[in-house]
């Protein structure tokens, strides 16, 4: 995953949080793609609360690789307004910052 999604992540996780549900189709669209492996789904799924359970993902998903990002905006397809809001939120990186280097 690159810097600029791995900071999108960051500054939307308490919003991300408290908007997407894991539990059902997010991790195992995720476990599907091979983003995550079953030790993985297993730890999410031991977590007491859905917001735990998201903090995890969010802990896992930027050392999954580069299409772990774009893997998990397919798997919002629960939560199309949270997808729209990091589609946009992603764009505006970009244009920010178009050589593609994210300041943090």
């Amino acid at each position: 995953m690159d810097a600029r999604d791995k900071q999108l992540l960051r500054s939307l996780r308490l919003e991300l949080c408290t908007e997407v549900l894991v539990d059902g189709l997010v991790i195992q669209y995720l476990y599907q793609e091979g983003i995550l492996t079953d030790s993985h789904v297993q730890e999410i799924k031991s977590q007491t609360t859905s917001q735990r359970k998201t903090m995890m993902l969010l802990d896992i998903l930027p050392t999954r690789g580069p299409k772990a990002f774009d893997a998990f905006l397919d798997s919002l397809q629960e939560f199309p307004w949270v997808k729209e809001k990091l589609m946009a939120k992603r764009k505006e990186m970009t244009v920010q910052d178009p050589a593609g280097k994210t300041r943090i």
